[in-house]
Order: structure tokens, then C-alpha cells, then sequence
């Protein structure tokens, strides 16, 4: 062979045809996604999404897995993309099957979390006219989602391709900007479904969306310094975030000037001694006659939702003369009533600039004084805990200890995650909970989906009965890893309603609102191969742990089963909350 011949080879790519849809437009939207960086997609099983099936399961940069249930599916989905903070795909069938998306699609839009939903549909021509699995898809999800679009298959032309590529690009550009969240990409196919060809890659146009720095003018940043410095009583309140050791740098460096106080949550991801970590305990310790005296003047509020109602209703009360929001998402949300300013930034970049504020320190005791409340209502909980008989709080301050260091820590909704708030947080450990509706329903399924990014990772659940029955389907696939372990806290129905103010007032109390029942996990476990645990006391919780945590060889998770006495669990936390006045 000449030498000639040779350069020729070297320099003309060589691409390995595969296997993909005969409809081109799949084809576009399979490079398009890709090329956004959703390499990971959870389906459903269906026919006529059987296109998305087969493109996306042939291409090689693509990882796909099958779940059946398509509620539990979007979960598991989010949870994938909480973890790894890049899209992640739901694919499913026409009719009903992607109204069982929805859940997931609110969580998502209001973690601000990147969900994308591609779904098929029949021809527009056929909806509303009898034919099978067709309903109205477009824009189904339209007020809680970041863009949505209805495609056809065809790119039989030019224009046909441009549109496409500008619609899916526009599409990921909304949903993974700055203020992320979940799309909808709906496409409607004619039979046959199921033709195939083979293609090499595509290399289509992608529109990129860049982002510009936070920078304020000369005159804005006298004006934020200013209210800074003329604010003797000042608060941070951070919401839900992922770890940011950055950020923690910052927030220690802010707590140092004791005018500043710094409220945070388990969700929050951010520890330190200086902070307030436990916002109701440290909250209920200050006396009627104290509440006008702790509150600020100026707020500053980074991060997403807040899980202590208490908190909310003692600054829509107490209002603050400023309150700054920071962060991308929903500027304008108003939550203590309050709002004065919104910048959208990243709680790092307003927070260093804070700390560039040449403001002198310790002007005030503000912060000091809230710590102090915070060190007086700890000295007094190591008592309390010896004293207390067996119940749901006595079972949260056993297992809380027993979670591993360096690992994740799911928190469901309704008690569970108010329960985990009265506990100082482990700086090591990532704590988790769907706090963007905080609704029950897919609890156990994002928890699994955060789990399987990472096998090397332990992961662990806590959950009520109510939340287990309801997301039972988690269990169903073959995606469950061995890194997972779920704590089941099961008193006989939603204890939630026992401790709110209000059920207690009804005479629906019972059967209504707590839905007492007598269920259990135990077959549940068995019918979906999970290993089952089950404790009626501390010292049964305490002599399965070893087991409960070790390895187990089907690759399955683990359950225990926790039974706590239902009429005494309400009375405990009274009196805690009582004793620690």
C-alpha cells in the first residue's frame, strides 16, 4: 500500500454504523439529547414509544433501564438526576401512562431539578376520536414545567430538521440553564413502530445558552452595603442544597460577625458549630416575651424550600424591613412575606460578596444570643432521652446514630422528615428529602434512583407506613442495588395527624385524616426478594444492626420494620417539645 494511500486513511474518519429508528426524526432527537448531556433514561415498557425503545437502547453512549410502573419510574429518574446534577430522560407510551409522570414532573419543577420527559403520541389527527391509549398530550404538564413542545417524526427536509434541532435544543436550554427543571418533549408517530436501519452518528446544529456573571453596579452594591451594615439583627436562612464546601466556608466566615445568625436544616448540607441546626427546637426555647427581639431586620434567604412551618409563621408575623432572596429559581417567591430583593446568583457569589462588605464586626449580640438559646436547649436533651419510653422519637434518636459516615441519608415526608429536624446533622453525611411538594408519594423510588448512581456509596431510607405502602411499586425492577437500606417506621397509619394542630378537632380524626390500619411490610419484602427486618424495641432495633448493614449476597436492599406504639408517640413530643421551653 502506498504511503500516499495511507494519509488518505488517516484523515477520513471512520465511523462504525448502528443500529437505530427508520423515523429521522428520532434519530435528531436522540443526537440532540446526547449532545445536552442526558446519557441516563428510565422507560417504561409500551408500543408506540417503541422508536424512542430502539434508538436510544442501540446507541452506545446511552445507558437505558426498564421500569414498569411509570409513577415510580420518574422518581427513580429524579433521583438520578439530583445526584448527578445533569439531565435525565423518562420515556413512556401515549395515553394515561404519562399522566403518572406527573408527581415526579411537580417534585422536579419545584426542586428545580432536571427531569425530561420525552413521551409518544398518536397523530394529532386521531385524538378525541376513539382510538386507543390517545389522549390531549400537549402540554399536559404545562403549569408545572420549564418548556414544553409536541414534534412529528418527519425531517423529510431542510426546514423540518432545522425546527427540530432548535426545538429540542430551546428545550434543554430552559430546563438546564441556570434555573433548572423538567421539559416535556412530546412526538407524535404513525405505525409502523418498530422499523429499523442503520445510521452513522449525526452531527446536527446544537444552540448553546450562555450564562453571564452576577455583577452589580457601583451604586447597587452601596445600597446592598448600606442596609447591610444599618442592620444590627441579621439572618441567613438556607433551604434545601446539595453539599458546598465553598459555600460552608463562606457562611462560617458571615457567623463570625455576631449581628449575623445562620439557620439551617438536615437539607440544607451545611454544618457547622456556629450554626442553628435544629430551627423548631431552638425556636420553641424562646419565650413569648423574647419573639419581637429575636427576629431581623434584614433576611437572607438562599437555597430551596424550608421544612419548619414554624419558622415561616413567626417571620410572616415578625416581618423583617429587608429580605434578600438569592438563587436562580422562582425570583419572585415570597415565603416570610417580606421580600424586598431577588438576585439571581448562586448563594456562593452573594455570599462572598457579603464578606467583602469592610463592615465592622460584633455590633450586635443578635447571633450570639440565638446560639445561646441553641447551647441551653442541647445541655438538656441527653436527660430527656434517657427518660423517654419507647416511641417514634426514642426510635429516631437509635437509628439516627447507627447511619454511616460518608454516606446519604433519605428523609420521607409528613413526620419522618420533621422528626429528623429535632437532630443535630453529621457534617459527613448528604441528607435528602422531595421538600418541592412534599408530597408522600415517591419517596422510596427516588431514594432507589439516588442510590443506583453510585454503588460504591451506602444510601439509607427512612420512611413512614403511609409513604411505604403508597411507593411499594419501588421495589418492582431489577435496578435495586445492595447499597440501600430502608427503615420502615410503622405506627398504624399517618401519625402526621396526630401531631399537627386540627385533625384533633374532628370527628374524623381516626378513620379519616390518621387512617389507622393494621398492614405490614412482610410480604411486600418477600414478593420483590428484599430481605425483612422487623423491631418492637429499641433493643431489638439495637441487635440487628450488625446484620441489618451487612453485606447481602442476592444484591437486594434491606427492610426493617419498626412498629412504635401510635397513641403514645404524639404525647412524647409534646413533652419534648415541652421540656425544652
Amino acid at each position: 500500500m502506498s504511503k500516499n494511500l495511507l494519509s488518505i486513511l488517516k484523515i477520513i474518519p471512520i465511523f462504525t454504523p448502528m443500529i437505530s429508528s427508520n423515523k429521522k426524526g428520532v434519530q435528531i432527537l436522540v443526537e440532540q439529547c446526547i449532545a445536552h448531556g442526558m446519557k441516563h433514561i428510565v422507560f417504561s415498557p409500551g408500543s408506540r414509544n417503541a422508536p424512542f425503545i430502539i434508538a436510544f437502547d442501540e446507541h452506545p453512549d446511552v445507558k437505558c433501564i426498564v421500569i414498569h410502573d411509570e409513577r415510580s419510574a420518574a422518581f427513580y429518574a429524579m433521583g438520578m438526576a439530583q445526584q448527578l446534577n445533569e439531565p435525565v430522560g423518562i420515556i413512556c407510551t401515549s395515553g394515561s401512562a404519562l399522566l403518572n409522570y406527573y408527581p415526579a414532573i411537580a417534585e422536579a419543577y419545584y426542586q428545580a431539578i432536571p427531569l425530561v420527559a420525552i413521551t409518544a403520541d398518536r397523530p394529532s389527527e386521531w385524538v378525541d376520536q376513539g382510538d386507543g391509549q390517545t389522549i390531549v398530550q400537549h402540554d399536559v404538564f404545562k403549569n408545572h414545567i420549564r418548556y414544553s413542545c409536541t414534534l412529528t417524526e418527519k425531517a423529510d427536509d431542510s426546514d423540518a430538521v432545522w425546527y427540530l434541532e432548535r426545538e429540542i435544543s430551546t428545550a434543554f436550554n430552559h430546563g438546564n440553564g441556570n434555573w433548572k427543571g423538567p421539559i416535556h418533549i412530546n412526538m407524535s408517530f404513525n405505525e409502523p413502530l418498530y422499523g429499523t436501519t442503520e445510521i452513522e452518528p449525526l452531527k446536527g446544529k446544537v444552540i448553546q445558552s450562555m450564562s453571564s456573571f452576577f455583577q452589580l453596579n457601583s451604586s447597587q452594591e452601596i445600597e446592598l452595603k448600606n442596609t447591610w451594615e444599618n442592620s444590627p439583627k441579621k439572618m441567613i436562612i438556607c433551604g434545601q442544597l446539595p453539599i458546598d464546601k465553598a459555600l460552608l466556608e463562606q457562611l462560617k466566615q458571615l457567623s463570625d460577625d455576631t449581628s449575623v445568625v445562620v439557620l439551617v436544616e438536615n437539607t440544607s448540607n451545611q454544618v457547622h458549630q456556629s450554626f442553628i441546626h435544629c430551627i423548631d427546637r431552638t425556636l420553641n426555647a424562646i419565650s413569648e416575651s423574647e419573639l419581637e427581639d429575636f427576629s431581623p431586620d434584614l433576611l437572607i434567604t438562599f437555597g430551596g424550600a424550608v421544612v419548619s412551618k414554624r419558622i415561616k409563621s413567626y417571620l410572616r408575623k415578625y416581618k423583617a424591613k429587608n429580605h434578600w432572596k438569592v438563587g436562580f429559581d422562582f425570583p419572585y417567591m415570597d415565603t416570610y412575606q417580606a421580600l424586598t430583593h431577588t438576585f439571581e446568583c448562586s448563594p456562593l457569589s452573594f455570599s462572598s460578596l457579603l464578606n467583602s462588605f469592610s463592615s465592622p464586626r460584633n455590633v450586635s449580640s443578635f447571633g450570639s444570643k440565638w446560639k445561646q438559646k441553641d447551647f441551653m436547649v442541647q445541655d438538656q436533651l441527653p436527660a430527656f432521652y434517657d427518660e423517654i419510653p419507647y416511641s417514634d422519637l426514642k426510635v429516631f434518636e437509635t437509628i439516627l446514630d447507627y447511619i454511616p459516615e460518608m454516606s446519604h441519608l433519605h428523609m420521607a415526608n409528613s413526620s419522618v422528615v420533621r422528626y429528623c429536624q429535632l437532630f443535630d446533622p453529621v457534617a459527613s453525611i448528604n441528607y435528602w428529602s422531595n421538600r418541592g411538594t412534599s408530597g408522600i408519594d415517591g419517596s422510596t423510588s427516588t431514594a432507589f434512583g439516588a442510590a443506583s448512581v453510585d454503588s460504591t456509596t451506602w444510601n439509607t431510607l427512612i420512611t413512614g407506613d403511609v409513604s411505604f405502602f403508597y411507593d411499594s411499586n419501588a421495589f418492582w425492577n431489577n435496578h435495586l442495588g445492595a447499597n440501600i437500606r430502608v427503615f420502615m417506621i410503622n405506627n398504624g397509619g399517618g401519625g402526621i395527624f396526630k401531631i399537627i394542630p386540627g385533625p384533633h378537632s374532628t370527628n374524623q380524626l381516626t378513620d379519616y385524616f390518621v387512617a389507622e390500619h393494621s398492614f405490614s411490610a412482610e410480604y411486600i419484602c418477600k414478593a420483590f426478594k428484599v430481605d425483612y427486618f422487623k423491631a418492637n424495641s429499641i433493643e431489638e432495633i439495637e441487635s440487628q444492626m450488625e446484620s441489618f448493614f451487612g453485606y447481602e449476597e442476592n444484591g437486594r436492599p434491606k427492610l426493617m420494620e419498626i412498629f412504635t406504639p401510635t397513641d403514645v408517640n404524639p404525647t412524647i413530643l409534646e413533652t419534648f417539645f415541652e421540656k425544652m421551653k
